[in-house]
């Protein structure tokens, strides 16, 4: 996976939900009656707050 110019200088690799730009983090799933969107959503916000814990938010 090729990361965006964003990402130079970060010294680092994106976290679980990461998006192309460091910080931004995206789940879920469009499809309707999908139990998949909560099982995502749930993993982006433990990567959210180990972010938020590495100091990288």
């Amino acid at each position: 996976m090729r990361l965006g110019d964003g990402w130079s200088g970060t010294g680092r690799a994106p976290l679980p939900f990461e998006t192309g730009v460091p910080g931004v983090f995206a789940a879920g799933d469009v499809r309707s009656e999908s139990m998949k969107r909560v099982a995502a959503a749930g993993g982006a916000v433990r990567s959210v707050h180990r972010a938020l814990a590495a100091g990288r938010l």
